[in-house]
């Protein structure tokens, strides 16, 4: 069978089957929407099959045929398949752009403070951002590496653990200087709560409950409670004087060392039954621009623990 020419139009396909528009598929690949048309009824012209249903109104004005529905997945892992191979080409370099996705909260309280060091030993490469709450697709999104926080299963992603974690009780110094000193952890319900839900529908997730529990407190009827979506708000709140935190200790040590905020009970361990697992696709592995940040994540773990 004698393949079409040009890629660009596929490409054209690809994109506008994504987002259902040919306005935003020629926003993604810097072109006009009447190129991006162009292209992608030169490739129905040489199918001879129309690939989309075209709607004259409303959100949605492209739905893909069943046909086209059905290529789609191979076109994509075709084109995933010819990005890794021009990284193979450039295999000994460590130039360009990596592309790393972790959570804001993770970028803000972890990643972002030590990523001097990372560009200090490899000036070439330049790393991009996707900070994301929820999971992204590494190959539409074209996304090298990242870090993620769970229980280590992630389909169609290698996974390695990076860190355990421990969660316990943060304030500031301030709050505490007010209250004198909490002797038993029971007195905590006086206080308000501070509840980091930005991995509630984990399972497993420590929760204030567990916490408690765990420190033989019965009755775990509060006086006030904050909820928050953002670890790093959760921090924060703490730090500004509105509570108690239930504190990751991966995100809050840091703070911890600066003083920003104290740990309570540190005679309590509650160890998380999630962790961070660096996470890409297999068939990256051995791309060096991906080799030389997941060498970096262990050596600043390996840092912290030795400090």
């Amino acid at each position: 069978m004698k393949l079409p020419i040009h890629l660009n139009a596929l490409r054209a396909f690809e994109a506008s089957a994504r987002h259902q528009s040919f306005s935003s598929a020629a926003e993604e690949l810097h072109v006009t929407p009447a190129a991006v048309g162009q292209l992608v009824r030169s490739l129905e012209e040489w199918l001879d099959a129309p690939l989309f249903h075209r709607m004259n109104s409303g959100k949605i004005r492209l739905i893909p045929t069943e046909t086209a529905e059905r290529a789609l997945p191979d076109i994509r892992a075709g084109f995933d398949k010819l990005i890794i191979g021009l990284e193979r080409l450039q295999k000994s370099s460590v130039s360009g752009v990596l592309t790393v996705t972790v959570s804001p909260a993770f970028a803000a309280k972890w990643l972002l403070p030590r990523l001097d060091r990372f560009q200090d030993v490899c000036s070439e490469t330049d790393v991009r951002l996707d900070t994301n709450l929820k999971p992204v697709d590494f190959a539409v999104q074209r996304v090298d590496i990242g870090v993620r926080y769970g229980l280590g299963n992630w389909s169609g992603l290698k996974a390695e653990k990076l860190m355990d974690e421990e969660v316990y009780p943060v304030c500031s110094p301030r709050l505490l200087r007010e209250q004198r000193r909490f002797h038993h952890p029971s007195e905590l319900l006086r206080e308000t709560l501070i509840h980091d839900l930005s991995m509630d529908a984990h399972t497993g997730f420590p929760t204030w409950s567990e916490w408690l529990r765990k420190a033989g407190v019965t009755d775990h009827e509060t006086a006030h409670n904050i909820q928050i979506n953002n670890s790093a708000a959760v921090l924060q709140s703490a730090i500004d004087g509105r509570g108690i935190a239930l504190a990751r200790s991966v995100m809050v040590r840091d703070d911890l060392a600066s003083g920003h905020l104290i740990r309570l009970f540190p005679e309590i361990q509650f160890n998380s039954p999630l962790a961070y697992y660096v996470v890409y696709r297999p068939e990256c592995a051995e791309l060096p621009r991906m080799q030389a940040f997941r060498g970096w994540l262990f050596s600043e773990v390996n840092r912290d623990e030795e400090q």
